[in-house]
């Protein structure tokens, strides 16, 4: 376990650790509120892209988090803000549900391609026309490369394998925006003010959650929810920082020895 360090922002991840679909971790939104009693600033981080910010924003209303919109930065967030530092002309491959958040965005004549979690978009038809245009030289931009992610009915396929799909058709690699990419956790505390050595990261993810946010300087809780695994802290080094069953003991760590 890490020597004890002063904490002041805590980025917690939202699918898998604080709900699954349409249903809460048990006991996370009193968790959350004793949590926001305590002297740090909390932002939530999420690489989901089945939907815009503001409809994640509605979903966790729904489930009584008390969450505003400007503490949210999602991966969709971190793409926009590319697209518009390189300005390109994109091939939107996400959700239907997710293009609010292109809204102005110029997708004309593509010249780039993102690629988010699109299940509906994923057929042979439309990867085969994303492979012409990456072919012809168009960057590829992952929203994020997670392998799979949690469901109510069990696992399913992230848009990584399909990433790496066309990564392996055109002899390239993609640049990725999202967890567990060291520059969106260094984005997403910029507006609270602290350094990584000052955050701690919160996630049922290993790889992208915990092993992100501690290639970037923090230390990393993994929860055994969402779509954790047995085994799953054996594949990351270091090792997270502390395992916990769920959020709410989390944040009883938290409470207890960081602060």
């Amino acid at each position: 376990m890490a020597a004890r360090r002063i904490l002041k922002a805590v980025l917690v991840d939202l699918s898998g650790t604080l709900h699954v679909e349409d249903t809460a971790i048990p006991g996370a939104q009193e968790a959350l509120r004793r949590l926001r009693e305590a002297p740090v600033a909390l932002r939530f981080v999420t690489n989901t892209t089945k939907e815009c910010k503001q409809t994640l924003l509605e979903r966790l209303h729904q489930l009584n988090f008390d969450i505003q919109e400007d503490e949210i930065f999602t991966s969709l967030t971190a793409a926009r803000n590319l697209l518009e530092q390189k300005n390109v002309r994109p091939m939107l491959l996400v959700d239907d549900s997710a293009l609010r958040d292109f809204e102005g965005v110029a997708t004309h004549s593509p010249n780039a391609l993102v690629i988010g979690l699109a299940p509906q978009h994923f057929n042979y038809e439309t990867m085969n026309e994303a492979f012409r245009l990456a072919l012809d030289g168009a960057p590829i931009i992952a929203i994020h490369k997670a392998r799979y992610y949690k469901k109510k009915d069990g696992l399913a396929l992230g848009p990584g394998p399909f990433v790496t799909a066309l990564e392996y058709a055109t002899d390239t690699r993609a640049t990725v925006v999202g967890k567990p990419e060291k520059t969106f956790f260094l984005e997403a505390l910029r507006s609270t003010g602290c350094s990584p050595a000052e955050a701690v990261m919160i996630g049922d993810d290993c790889r992208d959650d915990v092993g992100g946010a501690q290639n970037a300087g923090m230390l990393g809780i993994l929860v055994k929810t969402g779509k954790y695994r047995a085994g799953d802290e054996g594949k990351i080094d270091p090792a997270p920082y502390v395992v916990c069953d769920s959020f709410p003991q989390a944040v009883d760590h938290i409470l207890k020895n960081l602060l």
